[in-house]
């Protein structure tokens, strides 16, 4: 998709996606954090916005096309380290105090799912934040809706819901690392 169009979800763009973005850059109030990791960053919008929050970014996105748009975005943080890869790989090694997991949930089957997840809150630290976003709608190429996907991350031992925001399109979720 990226190779026909630079940006196909229009990440940069859509109104849609700069309303989530707000939201949430504001869920996570400001706070500074050490390590954050963005899988399914896409074209690099919100990890360019993250570099300026974190003191060092991990990104990765299973399109190489994407991750270069990103990489291209994302130049001039020097914090920001951007990969191509699946979260049915390793993930970066290291530990977490922020995961940021949107619009990527859904195209998962729910037993993958649920090991993508564990191994993620495995990886964050104590009071350590994982966000979550994802659209409403439905699409053919969605295993599962977004509600479910938050379901299944409710779910994972190790987590404690802080807060739940759910927009006429999307919703938000962030959680605590016990």
């Amino acid at each position: 998709m990226y190779r026909n169009n630079a940006d196909p979800w229009e990440f940069a763009s859509s109104p849609y996606e700069q309303r989530r973005y707000e939201t949430i850059l504001h869920a996570l109030k400001g706070r500074k954090y050490r390590h954050a990791f963005e899988p399914g960053c896409s074209v690099g919008v919100l990890t360019h916005q993250l570099a300026a929050l974190c003191g060092r970014v991990d990104a990765m996105d299973i399109s190489p096309t994407a991750v270069n748009l990103a990489q291209i975005r994302c130049h001039e943080c020097p914090n920001v380290y951007i990969t191509s890869g699946s979260l049915v790989h390793p993930i970066p090694g290291g530990s977490f105090d922020l995961v940021i997991f949107c619009e990527i949930g859904y195209y998962f089957e729910e037993p993958t799912l649920r090991d993508i997840l564990q191994a993620l809150v495995a990886q964050i630290e104590p009071e350590g934040t994982f966000l979550a976003s994802h659209w409403l709608g439905s699409s053919p190429d969605h295993v599962l809706s977004g509600d479910r996907v938050h379901e299944i991350i409710a779910d994972v031992s190790g987590l404690h819901h802080i807060q739940s925001a759910r927009y006429a399109d999307f919703r938000l979720d962030s959680w605590s690392r016990e």
